[in-house]
């Protein structure tokens, strides 16, 4: 089965035959190419298949979420490979443990047995810990699997990264969950006694991780035989399983970069279902409301000059409200930016400007927009020869605001959409009138 182990390694001595083991665990597969939904690392042309096929198993991180295969692939490995498998798990273990499991690698190495250690959830080690692997990973003593669900590039040590390759083991879909249904119900020798719309609720609620899907089957089997559930009674009997989300980890910044980008894409139904996701994982409305506004300037700015408001009344309107009243009113706000004409000129013409500021230093404004309040300063020719723009025909002078010797520059250029197309009509009117003023 492609499910992670919680159940720790074999035993050595025989189970008594009165402790029924998880059907889970009866149902681990014996071979690679028994598990399920990992095509691109142990199919024909996977990336471990390969490794395998030439017999230079490395070092390697499977990162992927629970109950994907990660620890059954890792004791496989060290089968196929012909190799000792040692398992630990960095939330119980310390550099002391490491030590040693590195020692007993040192004596079975000096014997001819090469071991593959395994360690589950390595992300939790932190730097001194993940920086005592880098020694015997570099010398060959063990071949070292690590199992995380968070992202390497954050959760792991550039060090212990390079010396090892990182794959990715998929979420499973609805064939790989299916098919462990059916491996589930050739076991116990009868089918689930569901619906065709409860067994796919059933894989829905498992939501990608095999180890879940099977240890409720396993409630399922143990249900007198008379009758058979539907959606409903499905779910009032079974809890849906908790969808993964870590406010401080990968997955937060996921979605939010999904909601973000929906919304500049102007796919509101998207955005809405990315917004629907974080508030069900039990993400602060208030996290949400500021992004928005942050997204109203930076994506819309002035194509549509009442997004920021919106944004901001949404913000306001939760502060007041609170949940679950308050949601509404950032779900309106996200559909307002989804729908609004975009533009990031603004956004642009910020960042122009201060490259601008940092390459120009300390440039003094030009002497003419300058207040002179004493007589010592108009001497010297503050404000001299300033023009009120108010007193000109137009409203407009046409002066030079930039420092002398420095270039007029173009850093916002609105773009052709909603309230921006007004402002490249008067931009277009002064640069006129300032041409034929020069």
């Amino acid at each position: 089965m492609p499910a992670d182990d919680l159940f720790g390694p074999p035993p050595q001595a025989e189970q008594s035959s009165t402790v029924p083991q998880p059907l889970a665990e009866r149902l681990r597969p014996r071979a690679l190419e028994d598990i399920v939904g990992q095509p691109h690392l142990l199919g024909p042309e996977g990336s471990l298949t390969g490794m395998l096929s030439r017999h230079s198993l490395a070092s390697l991180i499977l990162w992927g979420p629970p109950g994907v295969g990660k620890t059954t692939i890792a004791r496989l490995l060290a089968t196929q490979a012909g190799l000792h498998f040692r398992q630990i798990s960095a939330v119980f273990s310390g550099v002391a443990d490491l030590k040693k499991v590195f020692d007993e690698a040192t004596r079975l190495r000096r014997a001819g047995q090469a071991t593959l250690l395994f360690v589950d959830e390595i992300h939790r080690f932190n730097r001194a810990q993940q920086d005592a692997f880098l020694p015997v990973v570099e010398a060959g003593t063990i071949v070292l699997v690590g199992a995380t669900t968070e992202n390497p590039s954050f959760a792991l040590n550039g060090a212990l990264l390079s010396r090892c390759q990182v794959f990715v083991l998929r979420r499973l879909d609805d064939a790989a969950m299916e098919q462990l249904l059916a491996r589930a119900e050739a076991e116990m020798q009868r089918p689930l006694p569901l619906t065709e719309g409860a067994r796919a609720s059933l894989r829905a609620m498992a939501d990608g991780d095999g180890r879940a899907l099977l240890n409720m089957a396993e409630q399922l089997f143990a249900l007198p035989p008379d009758g058979t559930l539907d959606e409903a009674a499905l779910t009032q009997m079974l809890a849906r399983r908790a969808a993964l989300y870590d406010r401080d980890r990968e997955e937060h910044y996921n979605l939010i970069s999904a909601l973000h980008k929906s919304m500049r894409g102007s796919d509101a139904d998207a955005a809405l279902y990315w917004l629907a996701r974080m508030l069900a994982g039990g993400e602060d409305p208030r996290y949400i409301a500021r992004r928005i506004t942050r997204f109203a300037s930076e994506d819309i700015g002035l194509a549509d000059p009442q997004a920021l408001p919106q944004a901001l009344a949404a913000w306001e309107a939760y502060e007041r409200l609170g949940s679950p009243e308050g949601e509404i009113c950032i779900a309106q706000a996200v559909l307002y930016l989804a729908t609004a004409p975009k533009s990031n000129a603004a956004y642009k013409a910020l960042g122009a400007a201060n490259r601008a500021a940092k390459e120009t230093g300390s440039l003094m404004p030009p002497m003419h927009i300058l207040n002179a309040p004493t007589k010592l300063m108009k001497n010297l020719g503050y404000g001299a020869g300033y023009e009120y723009d108010h007193e000109t025909e137009e409203a407009f002078s046409g002066q030079n605001y930039f420092p002398d010797g420095m270039g007029r520059p173009d850093f916002y250029r609105p773009v052709e959409r909603g309230f921006e197309r007004e402002i490249v009509k008067r931009l277009a009117y002064w640069a006129k009138l300032r041409e034929e003023k020069a």
